[in-house]
């Protein structure tokens, strides 16, 4: 054995993330090259390949997320099928990204279907998505199930990349907001120089869920989303209905806390639609108003829970990442209301604005086979540190994919 010098730079691992987020419109598949463990791990984005789900798929996932009902036969069949789903991202990703190598290892969140961490008798969580069916197809360990033992030490299991934001983004002389806006939006707040344990992490609320929502139905389904804004740009604020929403409890919860479709989802959306018909007949407010509500929880949330000064968050730079980041309308409001603060895409800092969710669940992957905890106890409500993410080997009998 080699003794392991000053000089040696750490190994490099090929790992890949794949995620789906609430929005639950697909996987995305990154592959990440990463050196070092724990906080000195160090990580190179080497491509990114996203592939939507089947019409039918989507439509069995959204139709058994909680707070519907389902019957035990569907929740078993479609944790498989996910399961093979994903898999298929992974062997394409694997053939497109890896020259067809398999990595290191794969870290899947698969798709949240509950997600209830207030639950009287404790928090409880489900994400589906069979991790050894993707073991066996990928040829490779893959790590899974990263909320559930944030969970078991009574944290929220929510949210879950303020660690890797810290690894990515910390800073000397900068205090930094990493805000991604998926369907629920969270921020990472890393101030300078800071260390893991000064991180303020949690869900500020709505994110695209509200404006995807009804832009499918302004649009008769042809639209799933607000593509750049555009149909909100060409609305107006509906101020009465605005102000409404902002009092929603969720903003008024203490921290830790995080969101779900439970508080913004089907039954937020159809509650309110007859609100937004009274006020308005043009579907373009009604996006303009959504968009809003995004861009103002946010802001408020920053005033309410970050350190201030002179009233305004103590924030350099804010990173927006997801699928909001591609909304011009969601980001020009955002600036609006919080002025003085740079807002920058994550693409600026060498990751792709779809990517970045999936890099950060490699790096947990990797974290958990390094056996490094990788939540942040003060950011979940978690007793202890803990090691995230439960590891599924491929079944001995298959021949592993080349490496």
């Amino acid at each position: 054995m080699t003794r392991t010098t000053r000089r040696q730079r750490p190994a490099t691992r090929c790992v890949f993330g794949m995620m789906s987020g609430t929005s639950c419109d697909g996987v995305d598949v990154a592959r990440v090259h990463i050196r070092g463990r724990g906080l000195d791990m160090r990580i190179t984005p080497a491509g990114h390949l996203h592939t939507p789900y089947p019409a039918a798929l989507r439509r069995r996932a959204l139709a058994i997320m909680c707070p519907a009902e389902t019957t035990t036969q569907e929740l078993a069949g479609l944790h498989v099928d996910l399961g093979r789903f994903f898999a298929r991202a992974a062997c394409e990703a694997i053939e497109r990204l890896n020259g067809g190598r398999a990595p290191a290892m794969i870290g899947s969140h698969g798709q949240t279907i509950c997600h209830l961490p207030n639950r009287q008798g404790g928090g409880t969580t489900i994400q589906l998505g069979d991790a050894t069916v993707i073991a066996a197809a990928a040829g490779c360990p893959v790590v899974s199930d990263f909320r559930q033992a944030d969970m078991a030490l009574g944290g929220q299991g929510a949210p879950l990349v303020p660690w890797t934001d810290f690894v990515l983004f910390r800073h000397a002389r900068r205090s930094r907001a990493a805000q991604n806006i998926g369907g629920i939006a969270n921020v990472s707040y890393v101030p300078a120089g800071a260390g893991p344990e000064d991180v303020i992490a949690f869900d500020t609320g709505p994110g695209n869920m509200v404006i995807d929502a009804l832009a499918r139905i302004a649009t008769d389904d042809r639209q799933s989303y607000d593509r750049n804004g555009a149909m909100a740009a060409k609305g107006h604020v509906l101020e009465a209905v605005l102000r409404r929403w902002l009092r929603h409890p969720y903003f008024r919860r203490k921290l830790p806390k995080s969101a779900g479709r439970e508080d913004f989802g089907h039954e937020f959306v159809a509650r309110e639609l007859p609100r937004l018909r009274r006020a308005s007949r043009r579907s373009e407010d009604w996006l303009a108003t959504a968009t809003a509500f995004t861009a103002h929880s946010i802001a408020d949330a920053y005033r309410r829970f970050l350190p201030t000064a002179n009233g305004r968050p103590r924030v350099d730079e804010l990173i927006v990442t997801g699928g909001g980041a591609a909304n011009m309308t969601l980001l020009a409001m955002l600036a609006k209301q919080l002025p003085g603060i740079r807002v920058a895409t994550i693409d600026q800092y060498g990751i792709g604005i779809q990517e970045k969710e999936a890099v950060s669940f490699a790096m947990l992957a990797a974290a958990h086979v390094d056996g490094v905890p990788a939540n942040l106890p003060q950011v979940t409500g978690a007793s202890a540190p803990a090691i995230l993410g439960k590891l599924a080997h491929p079944p001995i009998a298959r021949k592993a994919r080349r490496r």
